[in-house]
């Protein structure tokens, strides 16, 4: 599947690599945030890579399946986290045995998942909301 690069008027957006090589996944979560983030998108580990390597701004999220064909999506992530740094990491899989162990500050989300779980997730990581300085 070919990349989607983030559209110029919405340069003030945050971005996000998304990776999985189910096309109904990929174009299903490509849609839902799209229309809040700027969306890079491939069903590719080794083009999520690539894209990355080319892409000049930041990107603030990786969202990858876990179980890809080629490459998993744990290898994905250190690949990808050894490139930019402070990238977010978010793996989401239907793995059968449960939650995870992932690296320090990487995050889970089991599938299958409801839109909304996934956009209150990712808002969390990259736009979390600051507390009040008069909260109490």
């Amino acid at each position: 599947m070919a990349a989607t690069e983030p559209m110029l008027e919405h340069a003030n957006r945050k971005t996000i690599l998304v990776v999985d090589d189910d096309p109904a996944i990929l174009n299903s979560v490509v849609g839902i945030l799209s229309r809040d983030y700027n969306v890079l998108s491939t069903s590719s580990g080794k083009d999520a890579v690539q894209q990355s390597k080319d892409f000049k701004s930041e990107i603030h999220l990786l969202l990858s399946d876990f179980q890809m064909t080629g490459m998993t999506g744990i290898e994905l992530a250190t690949q990808i986290t050894a490139q930019r740094a402070e990238i977010k990491v978010l793996l989401m899989s239907g793995y059968p045995a449960g939650m995870l162990v992932l690296n320090d500050g990487w995050h889970f989300l089991p599938k299958p998942f409801i839109p909304s779980q996934l956009i209150a997730l990712i808002a969390s990581l990259i736009s979390p909301v600051k507390p009040s300085r008069f909260a109490a």
